[in-house]
């Protein structure tokens, strides 16, 4: 079943929106070369300044299998750099509809 993982979070404060999209265009890019089935990759930021990330997997499975290739991607390391300390916080949805 496809799987959208919602990833929210605070940039550390010397960090620009430039930034912040520079290294998610990369980690998606990187992600992507790694392992396909991420099919959807979002970012938006909120009024208060906080950062969510929206992506599409084809399945939890492959959710699974890029979680454990993250030690082997360098652009996973840059990319959480510019992330606030244990401000991070991902929920995983389970489509089970879609109209």
């Amino acid at each position: 079943m496809t799987l959208i993982a919602v990833t929210r979070f605070e940039a550390v404060d010397t960090v620009t929106a430039d930034e912040v999209r520079d290294r998610h265009t990369a980690l998606v890019g990187a992600v992507r070369a790694a392992r396909p089935g991420l099919t959807e990759a979002r970012l938006g930021q909120l009024d208060d300044g906080q950062w969510v990330g929206v992506w599409r997997w084809d399945s939890a499975d492959t959710l699974k299998a890029v979680r454990e290739l993250v030690p082997t991607i360098p652009e996973v390391k840059q990319a959480f750099e510019l992330v606030r300390e244990g401000s991070a916080v991902v929920d995983e949805i389970t489509v089970v509809d879609e109209l």
